[in-house]
């Protein structure tokens, strides 16, 4: 995953890179704009899907700690729960996003393309965020749930 990150910031610097050349040389590129927006918007819902595998997401762990053992406990399910179900939600609405863009027929104004090209990330950035969500569970299981090493 962390190539099509990659891919997509390693884009934005040449697409923003050939815009500001055009500027300058008095021969701008219409099409630069929509591009990087593209590729930015690829890049943060593929960045979110894969900071989920690592467990990078945002959780409140320092309540976690002021728990009682049999408390923190429901942390794990609660955590699997909410992450999969949004991700479901958003996968789920991705997809209806996507099929109303194909049966639609909608476009990219300056770039021609298909419009789908770019909602398709929301679809599969909650598959990956769920597959991420399900493998940080098997691996960091205890990190999330509190019970590291020193926990009360």
């Amino acid at each position: 995953m962390e190539w099509v990150l990659r891919l997509s910031m390693a884009g934005i610097v040449l697409v923003v890179l050939l815009q500001i050349a055009g500027r300058l040389g008095g021969r701008p590129f219409p099409w630069t704009e929509e591009l990087t927006r593209a590729l930015f918007i690829w890049m943060v819902f593929i960045g979110m899907a894969a900071s989920m595998r690592r467990a990078d997401a945002a959780r409140v762990t320092v309540v976690l700690q002021w728990l009682k053992r049999p408390i923190r406990r429901l942390a794990l399910p609660v955590y699997a729960v909410a992450c999969i179900g949004f991700f479901s939600l958003m996968g789920w609405t991705g997809i209806g996003m996507v099929r109303q863009q194909v049966m639609m027929n909608e476009t990219i104004a300056t770039l021609g393309w298909p419009s789908w090209v770019i909602g398709a990330v929301i679809p599969v950035s909650a598959l990956v965020a769920i597959v991420c969500t399900l493998a940080s569970l098997r691996d960091s299981g205890a990190v999330i749930a509190g019970e590291e090493e020193g926990a009360p």
